[in-house]
């Protein structure tokens, strides 16, 4: 599972787990920005994998070069090209490591655009030969924001990358503008 952060992971794992689902995290985030950000995002993940004894790869590389390379006109689609910069590399990774399938936290956020999530895993699943696992982990999201603070875990105010931050500034009181979730 790509884990985008510890918080959106929490109730995607409890389900999964429920249904006896074995599950690998796999954290690989070159959209984070600022490196403090992205710091504290992947310290909070390795504290909920201390806690709850998660198996879990890092592909740990600040990588906003990247991303920014691929992300291109910032004003189009960038959230739908994140998302499949994240999941195709899930998707080989899942492949390489011979597992039964790959999915996202990212299903859980209703500020994600889960429609977009679920077309780029189809797309991956089948450009790399490994399922998706489909869920809609939504319903569970305030579970985790609770959860979360019950853990003490950090807590994001944006999707991580440089424009989500940027147009959240921007907007009084501090919501995301549209395209530019929370999770």
């Amino acid at each position: 599972m790509h884990i985008c952060c510890a918080n959106c992971s929490l109730y995607p794992l409890k389900s999964m787990r429920a249904k006896e689902i074995e599950v690998t995290g796999f954290w690989f985030n070159p959209n984070i920005h600022p490196y403090p950000e992205y710091s504290r995002r992947l310290d909070s993940l390795r504290t909920l994998e201390r806690l709850w004894g998660l198996s879990i790869e890092y592909a740990d590389r600040y990588g906003i070069e990247e991303f920014v390379g691929k992300i291109g006109d910032p004003d189009r689609n960038r959230c739908l090209r994140c998302y499949a910069m994240r999941l195709e590399e899930t998707a080989k990774t899942a492949k390489k490591m011979h597992l039964d399938g790959f999915t996202t936290s990212l299903l859980v956020s209703p500020y994600q655009d889960f429609g977009n999530i679920l077309s780029v895993g189809r797309e991956m699943a089948r450009r790399h030969s490994v399922p998706f696992y489909e869920e809609d982990f939504r319903a569970g999201y305030k579970e985790a924001v609770s959860l979360s603070k019950e853990l003490g875990l950090y807590r994001q105010k944006y999707c991580g990358c440089l424009f989500s931050e940027k147009d959240r500034g921007r907007k009084k009181g501090g919501a995301p503008a549209s395209g530019a979730g929370k999770t």
